[in-house]
């Protein structure tokens, strides 16, 4: 390189910045002469300079060479399924256009369901496919705890080499460390003393998971000087495991200077049904609700609390109602459904759940009683009370007399067995059909059983006769394509030819079925195939 330029290099490529905004003809740099050749020399010129400023660069110290990446001891893909992974995280999910998805499987939404089946038989990722995995578990944060999981070790050593794949480190406590064993005392202590809030939680989960009272004493040791999101979090990791050698710790939360802390405190005791709390809120709802035997038929009496005092505040009861909440009846919710349902039979006369949801409730006071109930036996998991709430599926509005809403209903299903859930959500679209049947399918364990896909099939073929739009039907349809049992392909066979169209259908209606019918058929196919595909026997490398 020429020493003796006549561009300074401190300001030459600022001059020359300056030079090319304003133009040639208001501002010419130095060594550069004016005139119609002005331009071609400014960048002449500039790359010149370029060439100076990269010659010029100081060369940095020499970085260590990363440490190779860890081994993974899980059994390699096979390589049917290896392919089939490629062609998962190469899709990218289109705008459908016109409403119509035509009648490809849509692979982006198998994605989940390959990855969870691919962790239940413990193999090991193709490491050429590590960075497109982290790359689709970045963009979906609901792929992350599979995919991370089938990723391994190797994964997180990849992320401590890339930003944009950190969420890993996040995700794993120790920064992709594995977690300390139950004897390895002083690493648990240092990680829970040290570590990032991310890394504790993980950390104190994993524990409790493992040794519930060992987690527990972890917590009680710094509980005093946690911050107080801190201590919320750290507290809700006790719902794992929770037993009654947890509340004399859960006794001192309710004293917390955090209301959101004293309030899931209260929420935790309440589900022990054994606990003093439980106990109190049993007596103050019983004194709220009694049978009246001088009328015709036995009635329930709802004599909601007139004041919410400190006791009850300390317990849980959180005193200002919701907006458009009448105070009373705000009180009375709280304390039926932090109530024990066990002790509703001997207060009420001996009768069974059903025969006590079956009475009728002066005073308009049923909706408020019941929906309390209804979360009373979501919170303890009772079977018998969620069964007696939710009424037969047959039943006119399908909810029984407590299940005031869809969501209601939803979640009294989820304290059910798998095999009475599916059961149940098959009676109810067999009498109503699957216009409100959406939230229920999404508890059903998957595949769905026999009854259930049967069901939801013949709801759908009953709707293609009738001739409306299946756009209507998208949510349902999305949720078969993903969760009925492959098996049911045959049934669908019958289904995949445009329909003839009554005079009253929609225009086209018949070919919009087809082609959901045949989309549903294909996708049903390809989840048998890739599930072949990871019963095959696993590639071995050459040379192992």
């Amino acid at each position: 390189m020429n020493a003796g330029s006549s561009l300074p290099s401190s300001s030459a490529w600022e001059d020359l910045v300056t030079a090319a905004l304003l133009g040639t003809d208001r501002r010419t740099p130095p060594g550069v002469a004016p005139g119609r050749n002005a331009p071609s020399a400014l960048l002449d010129a500039a790359a010149a300079e370029t060439v100076r400023r990269r010659a010029g660069l100081r060369p940095g110290p020499a970085a260590p060479r990363p440490r190779p990446a860890p081994g993974d001891p899980r059994p390699p893909l096979p390589a049917a399924a290896a392919r089939r992974l490629a062609l998962l995280l190469a899709d990218r999910p289109g705008a459908a256009q016109g409403g119509r998805r035509g009648t490809s499987p849509d692979l982006v939404e198998l994605l989940p369901q390959w990855l969870t089946a691919v962790n239940d038989r413990g193999f090991a990722a193709p490491p050429e496919s590590l960075p497109a995995l982290l790359d689709a578990a970045r963009a979906r944060t609901d792929l992350r705890p599979a995919a991370l999981r089938f990723a391994g070790p190797r994964a997180l050593w990849l992320a401590r080499l890339n930003p944009d794949w950190r969420f890993a480190l996040r995700a794993s406590p120790g920064s992709g460390m594995a977690l300390p064993g139950p004897e390895e005392t002083q690493r648990v202590e240092r990680l829970w003393q040290e570590g990032l809030f991310a890394e504790r939680v993980s950390l104190l989960a994993a524990i409790r998971s493992r040794d519930p009272d060992a987690a527990r004493e972890l917590l009680e040791a710094t509980w005093p000087t946690e911050r107080a999101e801190d201590r919320l979090m750290f507290l809700d990791s006790l719902r794992t495991g929770l037993g009654p050698r947890d509340e004399p710790f859960l006794e001192q939360a309710l004293a917390d200077r955090s209301r959101n802390v004293r309030a899931t405190a209260a929420e935790l005791l309440s589900a022990l049904p054994q606990s003093a709390l439980a106990a109190r809120m049993a007596v103050r709802a019983g004194a709220c609700v009694a049978v009246d035997h001088t009328l015709d038929t036995p009635t329930l009496l709802v004599e909601a609390p007139h004041e919410c005092d400190a006791a009850m505040e300390r317990d849980g009861v959180s005193p200002k109602p919701p907006s458009g909440r009448g105070e009373r009846s705000w009180w009375l919710g709280q304390l039926v459904e932090a109530a024990p349902l066990a002790g509703w039979s001997a207060r009420l006369g001996g009768r069974t759940p059903e025969q006590i949801v079956a009475l009728p409730v002066a005073d308009d006071w049923l909706g408020e009683l019941h929906a309390a109930w209804c979360r009373a036996a979501v919170r303890q998991r009772d079977p018998d009370w969620s069964r007696a709430l939710l009424g037969p599926p047959s039943a006119p509005g399908a909810g029984g007399p407590g299940a005031v809403s869809l969501a209601e209903r939803s979640k009294l299903l989820g304290t059910l067995a798998a095999a009475e859930r599916a059961e149940w959500v098959a009676g109810f679209i067999a009498a109503h059909g699957l216009s409100e049947a959406f939230q229920l399918l999404g508890v059903c364990a998957v595949p769905w059983a026999a009854p259930l896909g049967g069901s939801v099939v013949d709801a759908l073929n009953i709707a293609r006769d009738a001739g409306s739009y299946p756009w209507s039907f998208s949510g349902v349809m999305g949720l078969a394509e993903r969760c009925l049992d492959p098996s049911e392909a045959a049934r669908l066979d019958a289904l995949l030819a445009v329909p003839d169209e009554p005079e009253d259908a929609s225009p086209g209606a018949g070919g919009y079925w087809a082609e959901a019918f045949q989309r549903l058929c294909r996708t049903l196919r390809l989840r048998a195939a890739m599930t072949a595909e990871l019963e095959a026997r696993p590639c071995v490398p050459c040379g192992a």
